[in-house]
């Protein structure tokens, strides 16, 4: 199995009730029921004020490199993404457990 996880940074100035954001999180919560590879899905809002924490983490599973692949180059996936694009940095750790 492997694990995808997902750190987002706002960019500056963007706050959370921006309707982008909003339309962007919807997106998110929505892959877990639309794509068949994720085994599984958790995203959600930071609950913590630290200086170095990031926003909002998404939380997922495939079973193996073919699978992920197939997630990260699904429609769904690829649409989330462009609106994250617009107000938001992330990093990014895929590993096997």
């Amino acid at each position: 199995m492997i694990r995808h996880l997902v750190l987002f940074k706002l960019n500056e100035g963007v706050e959370r009730d921006d309707p982008r954001v909003q339309e962007g999180v919807a997106a998110f919560r929505a892959l877990g029921g639309q794509i068949d590879e994720l085994r599984s899905w958790e995203c959600g809002w930071n609950v913590t004020d630290r200086p170095i924490a990031y926003d909002f983490a998404i939380n997922s599973s495939v079973e193996d490199t073919g699978a992920l692949q197939r997630y990260l180059d699904h429609p769904a996936h690829q649409a989330g993404v462009a609106l994250w694009r617009e107000f938001a940095t992330w990093v990014i750790a895929d590993y096997e457990f």
